[in-house]
């Protein structure tokens, strides 16, 4: 089926655009940003995920404020025939400037969010290492990924009201990628081996601005108690720079955190609460970085990790089909139903500078550095 992106001169293998390079039904492309208020009110999370071999494609918006309300969106549709749209229902996303410049817009609906943010690169792409890894003889993942620090303009509308967001005050990035991935259906399909569960594992993912620089790392560690150690399994992480700085990034040769979790909340247990991290370059160079999270942003019901009432990323729901839910986060008990994957939107302390972003970090099962010795 030809795409009109076949018209490019960027083929890389013998086919049309609208076929992968792989008949894996893992292979997705997601586009996701992160939004949140330097004051720490509001953040937001919205994504698109693109499933040729499923043939689906499918959006999402999370919207919390002030850890106090959540609204959710969901919606999924049959990709083909209109493989080239990059709409779902009234979900939108436009490429307005290709590496700098994107628009994720949601249109007034039944479930009382509709937004129109643009999300503008502060600092050039930066591109992580492939993260790959291989699972009893197949291919688990394999995904490519690039991040930006950038700053929002536009609007977000909850419930009648209506959140300005503008350079100033509020910060964003983004992620972009595509390849294998362990992330949505095919972790509930029946008929196959169950994924394989460690004693422990780490999931660290960091992006942080600041006025002169940025920082962004990705760690996955699986802890093995028969060798008495975390096996790192991914790492990547660099330094960048502002548009116009005439400096090229800086690869990271290590990141050491030292974290604290907050066990008081019997329904949200192992929740971040801040700390300290030490960025070591390839040049020698280190940034001791404090980090303090500000808000939260629930994603397990926007289809990150398990299945939220009928829905997970990639999942056929039908030809359209669409939901959508407002939470009370004052209620224990709704906490604990979608505690799990969250970005934090943080304050970033280095020296004397301040700077935002977000923080992801899960441990789950054993990791003894941090006192945790089982789930």
């Amino acid at each position: 089926m030809i795409r009109k992106h076949d018209e490019l001169f960027c083929h890389q293998v013998v086919s049309t655009f609208d076929t992968p390079g792989t008949s894996a039904r893992e292979w997705t492309e997601r586009a996701w940003t992160l939004v949140h208020d330097t004051k720490g009110s509001a953040a937001f999370a919205a994504g698109f995920g693109f499933y040729p071999n499923r043939n689906v494609m499918d959006a999402f918006v999370c919207l919390t404020v002030e850890d106090k309300t959540q609204y959710i969106v969901r919606a999924s549709r049959e990709l083909r025939p209109n493989i080239d749209e990059t709409r779902v229902g009234p979900f939108g996303y436009e490429c307005v400037e290709p590496l700098k410049k994107v628009r994720f817009t949601l249109d007034e609906n039944q479930y009382g969010v509709s937004y129109d943010i643009e999300v503008e690169g502060v600092s050039p792409l930066y591109e992580e290492e492939t993260q790959t890894q291989m699972s009893r003889g197949r291919l688990k993942e394999d995904i490519k990924r690039m991040v930006q620090g950038a700053r929002p303009s536009g609007w977000i509308k909850a419930d009648g009201h209506t959140f300005a967001v503008n350079k100033q005050s509020w910060v964003s990035l983004r992620d972009r990628s595509w390849g294998v991935r362990v992330a949505g259906a095919d972790l509930i399909e029946t008929g196959v081996q169950s994924p394989e569960f460690f004693d422990g594992q780490l999931f660290n993912f960091v992006l942080m601005q600041f006025e002169g620089w940025g920082a962004s790392f990705h760690i996955r560690e699986i802890w093995d108690d028969q060798a008495g150690f975390a096996r790192r399994w991914h790492y990547s992480g660099g330094l960048f720079y502002p548009y116009g700085s005439g400096k090229e990034p800086l690869e990271l040769e290590k990141v050491e955190h030292f974290y604290e979790f907050d066990d008081s909340r019997p329904e949200q247990p192992r929740r971040f609460k801040g700390g300290r991290m030490v960025l070591t370059a390839v040049d020698g160079s280190t940034k001791e970085v404090t980090v303090r999270p500000i808000t939260i942003c629930y994603q397990g019901p926007g289809g990150y990790g398990l299945p939220y009432k009928g829905f997970i990323h990639g999942l056929w729901m039908g030809s359209e089909w669409m939901d959508g839910y407002r939470l009370d986060l004052t209620d224990p008990e709704m906490r604990r139903e979608i505690w799990g994957y969250v970005d934090y939107g943080c304050e970033f302390r280095c020296g004397n500078a301040v700077g935002y972003g977000t923080t992801e970090v899960l441990v789950v099962g054993k990791y003894p550095k941090y006192g945790y010795q089982g789930y």
